[in-house]
């Protein structure tokens, strides 16, 4: 994202003149869009509303909106109005004042428009037309029906761009929607109706559904091809337009989007043949060599291996399974510090920067932050993130940073305390407070440093209460104590089992002898097999309760745990579910059997 973003949103749908209609959607629009641009999680612009003004206070705004810019800024500006061709060919934005026959007096030339994108200081400037579009109103009384397309874009394209400096524009149409006959605006199929275009503008930024490579942004490419789609599949007579002299990619919103999606490179065939082997060391061998392209720094091969060691963790035999489990458990998002204090901070200091280091392999580093509150800031390094902290607002600041990879998902905690700018002198915090370790001197004025924090377990710093760092301890040994409860309830299942079985067939073979005499029930009551049976059951069942207690506490509190914890936790459940379910199988079948077949011997 770049430096500072604003985005204007000029709304109009009341006109004082009888031969506009008036529009539907605009203020709808005005107000969805804001919301969407305004939200620090999505767009983080800075955002202005006009709403039904005149000509002469558009052209004053749009003129105030791009200038006194600088070279890092980013501009939108958006209309959702009329949109009204002269008869000489030149396109005007229809103000709540415009007169249809006095265009040039009271409407907003789109020429002004482009003078004041071509000469600003700002270094990206998007524009946005949600219009209908119609020819003017016709000198004299004769029937003038304007037809074909308004070539919007040649309005905006006619020169080059400043050096140096981008602009792009997306219209939601480039065909004459309605014309005017006499001084009435002619009704036709196309009238003014909610604008189509810009709900899915706003669904495709909100959802992050338009973020179409899942890169974790928005790029104006990506929403273009989004809303394209979007339009031409409700309306097949309205077709978007783009223009665009623009030098890289430009980032309008960051996705919200579940996870990063990374197209996968299948591994090769000689591979997959030996996942499927019936020999155990053929498969063994393959899942080892999964693993060392789990490692690959091209992220499609690595996301290839990840796939199929997923579908081996699921599917084959326990020993297998859990060697792929145990390979999967090494590319899980492990974000280091996961809690960051900032302590006291002056209000409207300059915003004090920490460091977050990404361990693992480049598929486990790779990853989209998502912070959850407006006051938090989050920049991507070569080795991990710089976490940054708004200091407009006074008080305890706790938040958390949501952390999303190909198939796991990780939280940074963090804290801050914002005081009054005199109670700590202005410049930093009081004797005896803590911003955290010292920075490293390196000279040269007043350059910010990152801090690395050292990794969790490390004791409390001062500021941070005691009892957090204890209950943080308690809550992450939680997980692995109950897999391992897991596993000693499947162990227990297993061994019951065993002896019903046992019990069972001493009952069998007593039945047997006694010939024509007593009954199968009276055998097994004698012997006790049920007891077991029925206790085999209960304990498989808790035990699988038990374990899937256990990944769900590890997957919603996964900053409270080591990367080992939750490695042994996986460990532990994936052995107590191969142990349990079999022998829910083998006791429910023995169950039926006993049903059946007590009823004919």
């Amino acid at each position: 994202m770049t430096d500072s973003r604003h985005a204007m949103i000029i709304a109009n749908d009341r006109y004082t003149d009888q031969g506009l209609k008036k529009l539907r959607s605009p203020v709808q629009d005005a107000a969805a869009l804001e919301k969407v641009l305004h939200d620090p999680q999505i767009g983080d612009f800075e955002v202005e509303v006009v709403h039904n003004a005149s000509a002469d206070v558009m052209r004053r705004r749009i003129q105030g909106f791009f200038n006194d810019r600088r070279r890092a800024d980013t501009l939108l500006l958006h209309f959702s109005c009329h949109g009204l061709k002269s008869e000489s060919g030149e396109l005007y934005f229809a103000a709540s004042d415009t007169e249809p026959p006095l265009l040039a007096a009271t409407a907003v030339p789109s020429e002004f428009v482009r003078s004041c994108m071509s000469v600003t200081r700002a270094g990206r400037s998007v524009l946005f037309l949600d219009c209908c579009y119609g020819g003017a109103f016709s000198r004299g009384s004769s029937s003038v029906r304007a037809a074909g397309d308004v070539n919007v874009l040649e309005s905006f394209a006619k020169d080059e761009p400043v050096t140096g400096r981008g602009w792009a524009v997306i219209t939601a149409s480039d065909s004459m929607e309605y014309a005017f006959e006499g001084s009435r605006l002619a009704d036709d199929s196309s009238a003014p109706r909610p604008s189509v275009f810009t709900h899915a503008v706003v669904e495709g930024l909100e959802t992050g559904e338009a973020d179409l490579d899942a890169d974790g942004k928005v790029s104006l490419d990506d929403l273009y091809e989004y809303v394209y789609r979007q339009v031409r599949e409700q309306n097949p007579h309205q077709t978007p337009k783009k223009a665009a002299e623009l030098h890289g990619e430009l980032h309008l919103a960051h996705s919200r989007r579940g996870r990063i999606k990374i197209v996968a490179v299948p591994s090769p065939p000689s591979l997959q043949t030996a996942l499927n082997s019936e020999e155990f060391l053929t498969r063994q061998g393959a899942v080892l060599e999964l693993q060392k392209r789990l490692q690959h720094t091209e992220l499609p091969v690595a996301e290839g291996a990840r796939q199929h060691l997923e579908e081996v963790a699921r599917n084959d035999i326990q020993q297998i399974a859990v060697m792929a489990s145990d390979a999967l458990g090494k590319i899980r998002l492990a974000p280091s510090p996961d809690h960051l204090d900032f302590g006291v901070l002056s209000k409207g200091s300059a915003p004090r920067k920490q460091s977050v280091t990404m361990h693992g392999p480049p598929l486990a580093r790779h990853c989209v932050a998502q912070p959850r509150q407006s006051w938090l800031r989050v920049d991507p390094t070569d080795g991990g993130l710089e976490v940054h902290v708004d200091t407009a607002r006074e008080g305890r600041l706790s938040g958390d940073i949501v952390l999303k990879g190909v198939a796991d998902e990780s939280v940074i905690h963090v804290e801050a305390e914002v005081a009054p700018a005199q109670g700590i002198g202005g410049t930093g915090p009081e004797p005896g407070t803590s911003n955290g370790p010292p920075e490293p001197s390196h000279g040269g004025g007043d350059k910010q440093h990152t801090v690395v924090v050292g990794p969790p377990g490390t004791p409390p710093r001062p500021g941070k209460p005691p009892e957090t760092t204890a209950s943080a301890r308690r809550t992450g040994r939680r997980a692995p104590v109950l897999a391992g409860a897991a596993l000693a309830l499947a162990v227990g299942s297993i061994g019951t089992f065993v002896l019903a079985l046992q019990k069972a067939v001493t009952a069998i073979v007593e039945r047997g002898e006694e010939g024509v005499r007593g009954t199968i029930e009276a055998n097994v009551r004698e012997y006790g097999a049920l007891t077991p049976l029925v206790v085999c059951l209960v304990t498989g069942a808790v035990a699988l309760v038990v374990g899937a207690v256990a990944r769900h506490d590890l997957g919603t509190r996964r900053q409270h745990y080591t990367r080992q914890a939750a490695s042994s936790t996986h460990t532990l459940t994936s052995i107590a579910k191969g142990l349990a379910i079999p022998a829910l199988i083998l006791a429910a079948l023995a169950g039926i059997a006993y049903l059946v077949g007590s009823r004919h011997w």
